[in-house]
């Protein structure tokens, strides 16, 4: 396997003053060190205004202690706990870095030939893999960027709960109406939802009689549904085996499942239009939206995902980013598949998997590509994911290049070739 190497960030030195932080809800531990080896004990500072500036005094104390020329502050890759923190931060004279939460995990046995964790212990784990090299950029995407970075994950969490209420809502037609999923297969389309809410049992739609049905779906689907729709459905409601005991609570609770999803549908919609909006504000957004099967979702959601393309120099550091770096486990005779590692943004992979979809369908720009592909044994998914990759370098290369995607472009050294 080749080996592809990216720039490794070396920010230590002797005039260096390594500051760590293990972050938590209520309180983070601090831990500062020198290279000539004087260090500070772990100390507790609040997550507030108050904590923040004794943590600052605390390291401007330790740099002018020890004529520290620069400030270095590591902390593991968390939630939104760390966030307040590095805003307050990135307004200061400081680099800031964080590490991998599995190399601190792995490291912190090393140190007293134990696996035990503490507060106490993890900050000094941390300076370790920060002086040893191996720390990673922090990305704090600004403006619309972090915008489109909010929004996204605002949309993501959205469809998550309604998905989750759609879940629910078939368990709960189940009970009283079985065979409705059976005649009517999507329950999350138009028709199947205005049934629910206006004839959500078996008495219902009999009380509505077979023409009044039919009429009912012609009109709410728009013709697509009709009389043999109709009649299946006005069938199955006669010969229902859905319990009648309890029924009562039972549609309420739909009710109130189909409000709330309703509600959730016009949330999401006011997302997609938020995102419209500061997507237009992103100069570059346009030369990812030249590629025939990326939407807007996608280019906001890798934009807010990677903050600034500025920041990355080569594509094996967007690609470890994303997590879809190659890595293999070999010895000996033994050679193993190359895999992504996965070790990076989960919402960036899935959503140029998904857009992978869109490019390796008939008429799209990888359509050859993955053909080709599928003839040498590769299987689909791992095609896909190959897929995947690839256009993000396609991606990552507009964006550097400042230029839009051509379909059947031919390189300059091609066209001399040809000439």
């Amino acid at each position: 396997m080749k080996q592809i190497q990216t720039k490794k960030l070396k920010v230590v030195n002797e005039k260096t003053l390594i500051v760590t932080v293990d972050v938590s809800k209520d309180k983070h531990t601090g831990y500062c060190r020198c290279s000539n080896g004087a260090e500070t004990k772990p100390f507790d500072f609040s997550n507030n205004i108050h904590g923040f500036n004794e943590f600052w005094e605390c390291i401007t104390r330790m740099k002018e202690a020890h004529n520290m020329e620069e400030i270095v502050i590591g902390f593991e890759s968390t939630g939104s706990y760390a966030e307040p923190l590095i805003h307050y931060l990135r307004k200061r004279p400081v680099k800031l870095v964080q590490v991998n939460p599995m190399h601190t995990k792995r490291l912190k046995e090393l140190n007293g030939n134990s696996p035990s964790k503490t507060d106490y212990k993890d900050p000094k784990v941390i300076a370790d893999i920060v002086e040893l090299g191996h720390a990673l950029t922090v990305i704090i995407p600004e403006g619309a960027a972090a915008c489109l970075r909010r929004l996204i994950h605002a949309r993501e969490r959205a469809i998550q709960r309604r998905t989750a209420l759609f879940n629910q809502l078939q368990d709960m037609v189940f009970l009283i109406f079985p065979e409705f999923l059976q005649v009517m297969k999507d329950i999350k389309g138009k028709t199947a939802k205005y049934l629910l809410r206006h004839y959500p049992t078996p008495e219902s739609i009999v009380g509505c009689g077979l023409l009044g049905l039919t009429d009912t779906l012609r009109r709410v689907s728009r013709g697509k549904l009709g009389k043999d729709r109709a009649e299946e459905l006005f069938k199955a409601a006669k010969t229902s085996i859905g319990i009648k005991e309890g029924q009562s609570s039972i549609l309420l609770e739909i009710k109130e499942m189909l409000t709330i999803i309703e509600t959730t549908d016009h949330f999401i919609a006011k997302l997609e239009a938020e995102i419209s909006y500061h997507l237009k504000e992103i100069p570059y957004s346009r030369y990812i939206l030249s590629i025939k099967g990326v939407g807007e979702i996608t280019a906001a959601g890798i934009i807010g995902e990677v903050g600034d393309f500025g920041s990355f120099d080569t594509i094996p550091e967007i690609e470890k980013l994303a997590g879809l770096d190659l890595y293999e486990i070999s010895s000996g005779r033994h050679r193993g598949r190359r895999r992504i590692s996965k070790r990076g943004r989960p919402l960036m992979r899935k959503l140029l998997f998904f857009a992978a979809i869109n490019v390796v369908r008939k008429g799209g720009i990888l359509h050859e590509w993955y053909q080709e592909s599928l003839k040498r044994g590769m299987q689909k998914i791992k095609a896909l994911v190959a897929v995947s990759r690839k256009l993000l370098r396609i991606i990552f290369a507009l964006v550097r290049n400042h230029s839009e995607y051509v379909t059947g472009y031919l390189k300059p050294k091609e066209l001399k070739m040809a000439a």
